[in-house]
């Protein structure tokens, strides 16, 4: 079987399913240096992952990224890119369109297809219009024709590093969320349910066959655990969670396998 023709397990590489991406105001600029150097997540040196078959403009992005302190990954190809593992900073693709075996328009339309979040500034020789309006519509960052400015791709990247780095400070705001609901034992769980639904007190005690002080129990060992400091907070906490595991479409942590290399 052909590589184009197999599936690949993206479970331990970058490309992991995306939620919500927040707006947030970025400390970094594309004239500034390292944001935080050794740092991981939102406050991380981004990275740029170049895919330009051409050896030459490869090397002469990657030397550019470098050149404002930026970290650069540089592949020939799709498959390259997705077997490689994804650095636990800011992150944005830099995708020519027309690439051996599959071209960079395609790879989008699969990324989305399979609710994986990346920013994408596309690069392109060959561009049209109807070319650049497909990639803007599906989400683009940006699509510049070569020769182009490097001002205008840097510009570009400092966009999709904002981007990614709202998605990154929201998921590790998920992960401590789910941290701290694992705490809860399984009454809790269910009372904190039950409250974030709204219920009294007296009705989730009728609900699951315990008394109305039991349920302020748990629902106080709850809000501690949870470290909400009032019931709206704690039903956004479980929303937020909700939302994260997408509990109508797959459970907390699914890494989809939609994408061949």
């Amino acid at each position: 079987m052909r590589e184009a023709e197999r599936g690949h397990d993206f479970r331990g590489t970058w490309w992991a399913p995306r939620g919500h991406v927040m707006k947030i105001t970025s400390n970094c600029s594309s004239n500034s240096a390292k944001c935080t150097p050794g740092a991981d997540g939102p406050d991380a040196n981004p990275t740029v992952i170049i895919v330009e078959d051409d050896p030459e403009v490869r090397e002469a992005l990657a030397s550019l990224v470098r050149s404002v302190g930026w970290d650069a990954k540089s592949f020939g190809s799709v498959p390259g890119l997705l077997n490689s593992t994804r650095p636990d900073t800011p992150t944005c693709l830099v995708l020519d369109v027309r690439l051996p075996g599959r071209s960079g328009l395609d790879l989008q339309q699969e990324l989305a297809t399979a609710e994986i979040f990346v920013p994408i500034v596309f690069i392109t020789g060959h561009g049209d219009i109807p070319m650049s309006v497909r990639a803007m519509k599906a989400g683009a960052i940006e699509f510049l024709t070569k020769p182009f400015r490097d001002q205008d791709l840097l510009d570009a990247l400092t966009i999709g590093f904002e981007q990614d780095r709202a998605w990154l400070a929201e998921r590790r705001a998920i992960a401590s969320l789910k941290e701290r609901y694992e705490s809860l034992s399984p009454r809790e769980r269910e009372v904190l349910t039950e409250v974030a639904r709204g219920r009294l007190n007296k009705q989730i005690a009728g609900d699951i066959g315990i008394s109305e002080i039991t349920v302020k129990v748990h629902r106080g060992h709850a809000m501690r655990k949870m470290k909400a400091s009032c019931l709206p907070e704690l039903a956004r906490m479980v929303d937020r969670i909700d939302h994260a595991e997408g509990r109508s479409q797959a459970p907390f942590g699914f890494v989809p396998s939609a994408i061949r290399t």
